[in-house]
């Protein structure tokens, strides 16, 4: 059996909702997921809310995780979170600064679009967010390709929104060890998410060294000399190895579904010991 630990849900920048999701990856067999979204742990609690799931979800088993955003200088470094508490207090008042930040900054990047000339406003963005509580690009992209100023929200990141582009705004996170300090203290484990798209090694040793308990080894953007480099370095600092799809349901996006990308189960079962 396989497994998918890296899912994004519509409680983020996903397109499938937490329920289908868990259906789906019960559909293609899966014994393990996670489902990772940015910074907010809504769809667990959606999860855990919804006896609906209970009959697809029996022999499914479900990695309560995140996927936070870290304050790094010039470089975006995203570290996961598995096995937390979703109830742990320190966690939710953090969390809470940080969506309310993503709100503000999905407001400025409005003001700065009209600025620009694309003339959308906050509650077409708010419309595309529908029930997600971590508002993002994504979404800001979503209302410029329905307003007909792009085709696609690609289009649109690579004219406006990228790091750095003119109507990009950049939001609260915290530092990396703050981060894998929070995830611990929630009682879970922190993960190094796709390193190979850091794109500098030694920041990957610093972050290591910081304590992070994994490496996403396995993405669907490392190549298999990046696995293989991550495997040896994970081996060598004893980390867990990890792996998921970074799933999103973005038509024309690989994978195009669930159970497309996957990781082995027996590394899933390593990561919970």
């Amino acid at each position: 059996m396989t497994a998918d630990l890296h899912i994004h849900s519509t409680a983020s920048d996903g397109r499938l909702s937490p329920g289908e999701i868990v259906r789906q990856a019960a559909a293609a067999g899966l014994s393990h997921i996670a489902i990772t979204d940015h910074d907010t742990v809504a769809a667990h609690l959606e999860l855990r809310e919804a006896a609906s799931t209970e009959n697809s979800a029996a022999k499914l088993t479900i990695i309560p995780g995140i996927e936070f955003s870290t304050d790094c200088p010039r470089h975006e470094i995203h570290i996961l979170g598995y096995f937390i508490d979703i109830d742990n207090s320190r966690l939710k008042d953090q969390l809470g600064i940080i969506l309310a930040d993503r709100l503000q900054r999905a407001k400025k990047m409005v003001k700065k679009l009209n600025q620009l000339g694309y003339l959308i406003d906050y509650d077409k963005v708010a419309e595309f967010a529908g029930q997600a509580m971590a508002i993002g690009r994504p979404h800001v992209a979503a209302a410029l390709v329905a307003g007909n100023y792009f085709n696609t929200a690609t289009e649109a990141f690579a004219v406006l929104l990228a790091n750095n582009g003119p109507a990009y705004v950049p939001h609260y996170k915290l530092p990396p060890e703050q981060v894998i300090k929070l995830i611990e203290q929630a009682g879970g484990i922190a993960v190094l998410a796709h390193p190979g798209l850091i794109g500098n090694d030694n920041l990957v040793l610093n972050i290591i060294k910081a304590g992070v308990g994994g490496l996403e080894a396995f993405h669907p953007e490392h190549d298999q000399a990046m696995t293989d480099k991550y495997i040896d370095i994970a081996n060598k600092y004893n980390l867990k190895i990890t792996g998921g799809s970074d799933f999103h349901g973005i038509p024309g996006r690989y994978p195009a579904k669930i159970g497309e990308f996957t990781i082995s189960t027996v590394l899933a079962d390593t990561l919970s010991r």
